[in-house]
């Protein structure tokens, strides 16, 4: 699609970076924070716990009280609390400790949806079997115009027909940053977004 190979030449000119992988289990815990919560909330909240437990038998060692303390103010903390201490007991219990890597076996853990299952996956495991869709490519694809879905999990199955594979990875990564800086969820810097000009949601704007 001409249109995608426009707008992420722009994004990888003003995004330079490249893609590599994470650890797994960290992935995992920062996803599941992230949910319902401000990215540089996560961020601040997933830095605290890791400076006290960095694996599930290090979690198991905390309290569920520990965890809320190191984790709020996310959203839903007293339930991501328990969740996160589930998740550990599954994964000594049925995983020798270990994260699975596919998706199927994600979607299983408590409190972890597709989004966060797709983005362990690629981000975790460098795999390439889906499209990771948060609220930021969900939104950006839809005023883009590349998409015209209303759900998350409907915008990555629309994304995964239309664009090529060698792009999945650069779609999240652009999408997700331009979303921090320019194309915020509630008011979009239109003014100053590089690529606008492709940009439907812009163009309605002005008419």
């Amino acid at each position: 699609m001409d249109k995608i190979d426009k707008i992420l030449k722009i994004l990888m000119k003003e995004y330079p970076g490249s893609f590599h992988k994470t650890d797994p289990f960290k992935t995992l815990v920062s996803c599941l924070l992230s949910l319902r919560t401000k990215d540089a909330t996560t961020e601040k909240a997933a830095s605290r716990l890791f400076k006290h437990a960095k694996t599930p038998e290090q979690i198991l060692n905390l309290t569920e009280k520990q965890i809320q303390k190191l984790i709020y103010p996310v959203g839903f903390y007293k339930v991501k609390s328990k969740n996160l201490k589930k998740i550990c007991r599954i994964l000594i219990k049925d995983y020798n400790s270990k994260v699975p890597d596919s998706i199927e076996e994600l979607l299983k853990l408590p409190g972890i949806g597709r989004k966060c299952a797709t983005i362990i996956h690629t981000y975790g495991f460098g795999k390439f079997e889906s499209i990771p869709t948060d609220i930021h490519v969900h939104i950006i694809s839809n005023r883009l115009g590349l998409v015209n879905e209303k759900t998350p999990e409907r915008t990555e199955q629309s994304l995964i027909r239309i664009i090529p594979t060698k792009y999945w990875y650069d779609i999240n990564r652009l999408f997700v940053l331009h979303g921090q800086n320019i194309c915020l969820t509630r008011k979009p810097k239109c003014e100053i977004c590089l690529i606008k000009k492709y940009c439907g949601y812009y163009l309605k704007e002005l008419s």
